[in-house]
């Protein structure tokens, strides 16, 4: 179960893990044989913070004015923020402010409130996001920017498991190629569930529900 058995992976940088369950999971669209949990990633300031640094080498040349934080990414998406306003750091946005913000949803719909979409229009925005899998999020997200005016510019994500979305590159800290065996699947085709075995928990990018 997900509470039991996670499997804590190192990487070179000291506050840096990646931390996983395996077992047989289900989101809204897919199964996986692992529980990917972020938790303290999305937290806690110090692995944070080392997300951000190996996230920002991918931007020196990208303009971001505003980093759309998808699934509770603020803690991390401030930090990256920060690293690439950094006076020291070689980025095009260097002593430049950028707006942090985060989606309302309505409806499984992404909106923005009047006082927030001047942070979109006209903007350059990178979307920061837990996981990209199937990429139905992300696709929503790159969508309501553009339906505010602004400009979708990049794709920063905790795990992926797609290397493009769209016409968009996706940069990620962790990837299948970090976990023995890692699969996702369309829901009639798991082979979890073809041979029987029970799911374990529903997951999405907040947690777990045990069943």
């Amino acid at each position: 179960m997900p509470t039991n058995n996670t499997l804590k992976l190192g990487t070179k940088r000291k506050n840096l893990y990646l931390r996983v369950v395996k077992g047989h999971f289900a989101t809204s669209n897919a199964h996986s044989n692992y529980y990917i949990d972020v938790a303290a990633q999305k937290s806690r300031l110090t692995e944070a913070q080392a997300l951000a640094e190996e996230l920002s080498a991918y931007y020196h040349q990208t303009i971001v004015d505003t980093v759309l934080c998808l699934d509770g990414t603020e803690v991390v998406g401030t930090c990256l923020a920060d690293k690439l306003t950094k006076g020291s750091y070689i980025s095009m946005n260097a002593h430049q402010t950028i707006y942090v913000i985060t989606p309302e949803m309505s409806n499984g719909q992404i909106l923005f409130r009047d006082n927030i979409v001047p942070m979109i229009k006209g903007k350059h925005v990178l979307i920061l996001a837990v996981s990209v899998a199937s990429g139905n999020t992300v696709r929503n997200a790159i969508e309501a920017v553009k339906y505010y005016g602004g400009k979708a510019t990049g794709i920063a994500a905790i795990f992926a498991t797609k290397n493009k979305i769209d016409d968009l590159d996706v940069h990620s800290v962790f990837d299948p190629n970090d976990l023995d065996g890692y699969g996702s699947f369309a829901p009639h085709e798991c082979p979890m569930c073809k041979n029987g075995e029970k799911i374990d928990a529903l997951i999405n990018s907040y947690g777990f529900s045990k069943l």
